[in-house]
C-alpha cells in the first residue's frame, strides 16, 4: 500500500511513495491454518482431559480406562503438542502425536466404536497436522522428496536386474 510522505526539500509537496510489494506465500499461509485447525483442537481436548469434566469421565469409563491416568494423558498430549508447535522440533512434535493418535484409534477399535466417527478421527486430526507441517516447512518436504526419489532408483535399479 503506498504512503504519503513529505518532501524533506524544495515547496511543500506530497510525495507518493510506493511501499515494497509483499507477495503472499500461500503455501505457508495455508500450512499455517492446517496447522491451526488441528492444534485448535487438540489444545481443547488435552485441556478437558486436564480438567476432567463429566464427559471426560464418561468416556474414559465407556473406554475402559480409569479416569485417574486422564489428566497424565492429557498432560502428555499437550506436551507433544508443545514439541510440534517449536518450529524447530515440529517434526519431532509431529511424530509424537502421530503415536498418540494411533493410541486412540487402537483404544476405539479395541471398543468398537463406529468407524468414521470414531475410529477414523485422530487419522483426520494426523492428516491435517502433517499436510499442515508438509506445508509450512521446507524441511519436511525436501525430506518426502529424498524418500520418493531414493524409492524411483530403487525401483528403477530392480527393473535393471
Amino acid at each position: 500500500m503506498p504512503t504519503l510522505t513529505y518532501a524533506s526539500t524544495g515547496p511543500a509537496v506530497l510525495r507518493l511513495a510506493k511501499s515494497p510489494a509483499r507477495r503472499v506465500d500461500y503455501r505457508r499461509l495455508s500450512g499455517r491454518l492446517l496447522t491451526g485447525l488441528s492444534v485448535l483442537f487438540l489444545i481443547f481436548d488435552g485441556v478437558i482431559k486436564l480438567i476432567n469434566i463429566a464427559p471426560v469421565v464418561e468416556s474414559f469409563t465407556r473406554l475402559g480406562y480409569s479416569v485417574d491416568i486422564a489428566t497424565a494423558i492429557g498432560t502428555l498430549e499437550l506436551l507433544c503438542l508443545a514439541v510440534y508447535l517449536v518450529p524447530r522440533t515440529a517434526p519431532l512434535g509431529a511424530v509424537l502425536l502421530t503415536g498418540y493418535l494411533g493410541g486412540a484409534i487402537a483404544t476405539h477399535v479395541r471398543v468398537g466404536d463406529p468407524l468414521l466417527s470414531h475410529v477414523l478421527f485422530p487419522i483426520y486430526i494426523a492428516a491435517l497436522l502433517w499436510s499442515g507441517l508438509y506445508l509450512r516447512d521446507i524441511r519436511v518436504r525436501e525430506a518426502i522428496q529424498l524418500v520418493m526419489r531414493s524409492r524411483t532408483s530403487n525401483q528403477s535399479q530392480t527393473d535393471k536386474d
